[in-house]
């Protein structure tokens, strides 16, 4: 069946034009050029599953709905969420808001889609946005995409929720010279389907791909379960990334009771890296950079200054005797240094003191706009960051790091 085929009738809400311009300098810009937002999101149309789902599942569509008191909420195969709720969706997008920018939309009666700041769920909006704050590209990863997935279990339809998305955000690209670059979804909790789904959506034309922290089969990432899709990855030349995302209750770390409501936001924003950090070095235990030499790994917002410490830790346990039991040949920096990236933050302090000591070529930036995790400082945090730099390391953090990572040249679109 033909992509065509899926695509359901556009039903307006990637139509909601701004009725207020953003006012001049409402947005930092970069003082250098060169710069590549390596971890941008988009906000999801809340018809997006009923228009690009495969028909037989799309009665079971994702969306945005609005409870008997008007608050808003995500549906999950007709079911409400039990952690996107109580008006939670208006509130997705809201980064400019927490930096004072105020604007209005034409209504669309779902506040979801009405806050959604420029550039968050428009790709017309998102070149204007770029071209304001002076950034070339940006690598695009999903908003909806990093939270059903914690409370949908029902794997044939968490595949089918991925291809639909993976589909869409070709399409949501395909208008933009190169700027606005696809990364896919996968899910682990079916490797031969997340096998299948990295195949089509590279033919597609997805850059890259990624899996949040944890599989439904509680099967750490780098088991040998999941080393068919690392291979297509490596043949392919995908690099393959780890993100974040919300988790399910049985994935948080119980040491303190449950931790997971809405009273301890501080504190899951504060270690949400953890998972992260656990995913990654399962592929370490697992020996998967050693069977792999070819396969590109990316951590996604977490953090970049913690990796020092991490891999010393990780190559003083490897001269040990615990060392000896996993499959590598050479300690973990080397594997790191030789095949994977990290994403940090633009207002991580200690990053160009960190950089040098790890290799200055393996770091990127990303923004996590238009999430609500910060204010919109992005560009002014990053140049003060790139001013303590020398012109070679600035470039590579800025932007050619990335492009090396993804395989594109600085030319090619």
């Amino acid at each position: 069946m033909a992509i065509t085929d899926y695509r359901g009738p556009d039903t307006g809400y990637q139509h909601n034009a701004l009725k207020r311009a953003y006012p001049p300098g409402a947005l930092e810009r970069f003082e250098f050029d060169g710069a590549i937002d390596a971890d941008g999101h988009i906000v999801e149309p809340p018809d997006l599953w009923v228009r690009y789902l495969e028909p037989r599942y799309r009665h079971r569509a994702l969306t945005i709905r609005k409870d008997d008191g008007g608050a808003e909420y995500m549906e999950i195969d007709g079911r409400p969420s039990k952690l996107i709720r109580h008006g939670t969706p208006q509130a997705l997008a809201a980064m400019d808001r927490l930096g004072g920018i105020v604007y209005e939309r034409e209504p669309t009666g779902l506040l979801y889609v009405d806050n959604a700041p420029l550039g968050a769920m428009h790709a017309g909006e998102r070149l204007q946005r770029l071209d304001l704050e002076n950034i070339e590209r940006c690598f695009l990863y999903p908003t909806l995409g990093v939270l059903w997935v914690a409370e949908c279990d029902d794997e044939d339809l968490t595949q089918a929720y991925l291809r639909a998305y993976n589909r869409w955000i070709v399409d949501f690209c395909s208008d933009s010279d190169g700027r606005l670059i696809p990364i896919a979804q996968l899910s682990l909790g079916d490797p031969q389907a997340a096998e299948a789904e990295l195949r089509r959506a590279a033919k597609d034309g997805v850059k890259g791909v990624w899996v949040p922290p944890f599989a439904w089969t509680r099967k750490p990432l780098g088991h040998p379960d999941h080393h068919r899709v690392f291979a297509a990855a490596q043949e392919l030349g995908l690099p393959f990334g780890i993100h974040p995302s919300f988790e399910p209750k049985w994935a948080a770390p119980g040491r303190f009771g449950e931790v997971t409501s809405i009273r301890y936001t501080f504190f899951i924003n504060v270690t949400a890296p953890d998972a992260v950090r656990h995913a990654f070095t399962s592929l370490f235990q697992f020996g998967v950079f050693e069977q792999f030499p070819d396969l590109r790994v990316v951590i996604l917002e977490s953090g970049a200054s913690w990796i020092g410490y991490w891999l010393d830790r990780m190559d003083s346990v490897f001269e040990m005797p615990q060392g000896k039991t996993i499959p590598l040949k050479q300690p973990p920096s080397f594997y790191f240094k030789r095949q994977c990236w990290i994403s940090a933050d633009p207002d991580e302090t200690t990053l160009a003191a960190i950089m040098p000591l790890v290799g200055e070529d393996r770091f990127f930036w990303a923004s996590d706009f238009p999430h609500p995790d910060h204010a919109p400082k992005y560009a002014g945090h990053m140049n003060r960051i790139a001013a303590q730099l020398d012109p070679r390391a600035r470039a590579g953090l800025l932007g050619r790091n990335v492009l090396q990572a993804y395989g594109l040249e600085s030319g090619d679109r």
